[in-house]
């Protein structure tokens, strides 16, 4: 984000604290609560959406040294991401090109060589197959190159690693591009520069959408949030800005209308404001004062969503016993925050089938949702062409 970009920014909420105004789309929205019921629906999201569009997988730091990998699961694949001698990255289906069986256990550690523990079949850390026991007498004139381990497209953008969740594709990752806007906003966070200080996984009843949904407005603070952050944020006071398929909200604490009264030299946006990017695929970034929240999610089923969050701090925030503990309160805070959305989407989840509503109503204060299922919507359209 550019400075022009911040003070404009700042100075929208406080045009809109003053014209005691929330931040308004033209019209009412309806969405379709078969969005959120259909398993057919969701079995063509996973199949266009989280085939076609990169999703975040990893934070690099997570593979911090040569040698390093981990392993993964996403849309059912079993994943192994290494990282080679030389820095790069690449993805590979955790699996022996022998039997099936799954290559490599552990989720986390530092490799040349993976070796399958059902036959002790060996590949180097770049795919290459490399050790075959018993090769000559069992598999004669076995082409090798043939036996690799299969590939899924990676690339490694603004400190996280994406893929297209899909062996079969052929796709080259331009991430530039499809972050379209969004990159210069990464650039400034600088999350290349960071790593996961702490980490929970929550699996919630849910639709995947009902969940993303829920941080794209400030209307339910004042009510859903009322005991944790309420007293902290205006009254459903927001506003979004849409960046390609993708969504860079700004939620002001109470402090950043003030900020009228003070010179623009001294405006932070960080400082007054939450902001949220919410990727059209599985990240959703909550940008704090000192830390930024990576909420990455799974989708499993139609009404399970599989949720990991992390708190990405500054490598300049060196680890010791006092700054771990401040991290481990400040994810604790943000998990407790979150759980109060979470509870509420399984809440909706079970009332969709009570077949209440032929749709959800998007107020002119809740646009961010409707141009969220819509991305979604123009995604599958793509995929379907």
């Amino acid at each position: 984000m550019d400075r022009a970009t911040e003070i404009r920014l700042i100075k929208e909420i406080i045009g809109l604290a003053d014209q005691r105004s929330a931040y308004l789309d033209n019209r009412i929205a309806e969405s379709p609560i078969a969005r959120y019921t259909s398993p057919e629906r969701f079995a063509e999201e996973m199949r266009t959406v989280f085939t076609r569009e990169p999703v975040a997988i990893a934070h690099g730091s997570e593979l911090a040294e040569p040698g390093a990998f981990v392993t993964t699961r996403f849309r059912g694949l079993l994943l192994l991401i290494t990282r080679d001698n030389a820095g790069t990255v690449a993805a590979f289906l955790n699996v022996c090109r022998h039997r099936g069986a799954t290559l490599e256990r552990a989720v986390t550690g530092c490799k040349q060589m993976f070796t399958c523990p059902y036959h002790g079949w060996s590949w180097r850390a770049n795919g290459d197959l490399y050790v075959v026991p018993h090769e000559a007498q069992g598999f004669p004139a076995l082409d090798h190159a043939s036996r690799g381990l299969r590939r899924v497209p990676v690339a490694e953008a603004h400190g996280f690693i994406w893929v297209i969740a899909d062996p079969n594709s052929e796709a080259t990752l331009d991430m530039a591009a499809w972050l379209d806007g969004l990159d210069a906003d990464f650039d400034w966070l600088d999350l290349r520069h960071h790593r996961v200080a702490v980490t929970d996984t929550l699996d919630v009843r849910a639709n995947w959408k009902l969940l993303v949904e829920g941080g794209l407005e400030a209307y339910h603070f004042r009510v859903a949030h009322k005991q944790t952050i309420a007293p902290y944020f205006p009254d459903n006071l927001s506003t979004y800005t849409r960046i390609g398929p993708h969504i860079r909200s700004v939620l002001p604490r109470t402090t950043l209308v003030d900020l009228r009264d003070t010179p623009e030299a001294d405006w932070q946006i960080r400082r007054d404001a939450n902001l949220l990017y919410t990727t059209l695929t599985n990240t959703q970034l909550l940008v704090q004062q000192d830390h930024v929240v990576w909420v990455h999610a799974e989708p499993l089923a139609h009404d399970l969503t599989r949720l990991r969050l992390s708190t990405l701090v500054p490598d300049s925030a060196k680890s010791n016993e006092a700054m771990d503990a401040h991290w481990r309160k400040n994810q604790a805070i943000s998990v407790a925050t979150l759980q109060e959305d979470f509870d509420l989407g399984e809440e909706i989840q079970t009332g969709l089938l009570a077949g209440a509503n032929p749709s959800h109503l998007f107020g002119r204060f809740e646009g961010a949702l409707n141009h969220f299922n819509a991305a979604v919507e123009a995604a599958m359209q793509r995929a379907a062409q």
